[in-house]
């Protein structure tokens, strides 16, 4: 097995983008998910009720956050020193103001009042201690540091979806992008679809993770991250094939052991 492809996400629920190598921090990929949008009020917005989140494309200068987005030239994100409170799932957690402009920027794309907050500090969120040691954090991303996807159950997925469409009389339909289930890192040459349910701890290159628990999907995955239009799939084919606990499931959370530097092609073992 291999690691095919790494994914950094930025400002949480937006467009993430690949990495040749990243660093493995206590709490995620360095850089991943340490700003999220809020509202007027402070609270959290998301793609879930947001879609147009998704045409924001933020990225890394160094560690300056640089905003793009289809309606506004691109912009330079400068932390302010004003703070609030916000709830991150069940989490009150401190973060710090991004400023007037960025807010300004975020509001034209999603006509609405919003603004940016960054976690300056990522030790402040710890992870849910019941699948957690003393000591482990997590920065913005929902509940885990890391989340890791396969081919090999991406591909079985789209047979099953092939499979629902043939049997309502529906068009074949188009193999789902990745992207929709918004991992961090994602493993090739795995022989057995969804084998990684089993997994209770995995090297990938030299750092070692533990395998917190699986990952139960909420509606993100039914919007086409390129058109932003919603849909069915792969939410109704997942009921069919991976409903447990009324959820669905796809992919595993990580938790690192250690600091240091994955790149694609490492190789992945489970241990």
């Amino acid at each position: 097995m291999r690691l095919a492809s790494i994914h950094r996400y930025p400002v949480k629920s937006t467009t993430g983008h690949a990495l040749a190598r990243a660093e493995v921090e206590p709490w995620g990929l360095a850089g991943d998910r340490r700003h999220l949008v809020v509202d007027e009020h402070g609270a959290m917005l998301t793609a879930r009720k947001h879609p147009r989140l998704l045409a924001c494309v933020p990225e890394l200068d160094g560690d300056t956050l640089v905003l793009t987005g289809p309606h506004a030239p691109p912009l330079r994100v400068v932390p302010t020193a004003g703070r609030s409170t916000v709830e991150v799932w069940r989490n009150q957690v401190e973060l710090t103001d991004c400023g007037d402009e960025a807010a300004a920027w975020l509001s034209a794309l999603l006509d609405r009042p919003a603004r940016l907050a960054w976690l300056d500090d990522p030790t402040r969120r710890p992870v849910n201690p019941d699948y957690a040691r003393d000591g482990d954090r997590v920065s913005l991303a929902d509940a885990f540091p890391l989340l890791l996807t396969t081919t090999a159950s991406l591909h079985r997925l789209d047979d099953w979806i092939a499979e629902t469409a043939a049997e309502r009389g529906e068009e074949p339909p188009t193999p789902l992008d990745m992207r929709r289930f918004r991992p961090n890192v994602v493993v090739d040459g795995v022989e057995t679809p969804f084998d990684e349910d089993s997994w209770k701890r995995v090297r990938i290159g030299e750092v070692d993770f533990r395998v917190a628990k699986g990952c139960d999907r909420c509606v993100l995955p039914t919007i086409d991250p390129v058109t932003l239009a919603p849909g069915k799939e792969p939410t109704r084919t997942l009921a069919r094939h991976r409903r447990w606990d009324g959820k669905v499931w796809f992919g595993v959370n990580l938790i690192p052991d250690a600091r240091g530097v994955i790149a694609q092609g490492d190789p992945v073992t489970v241990l």
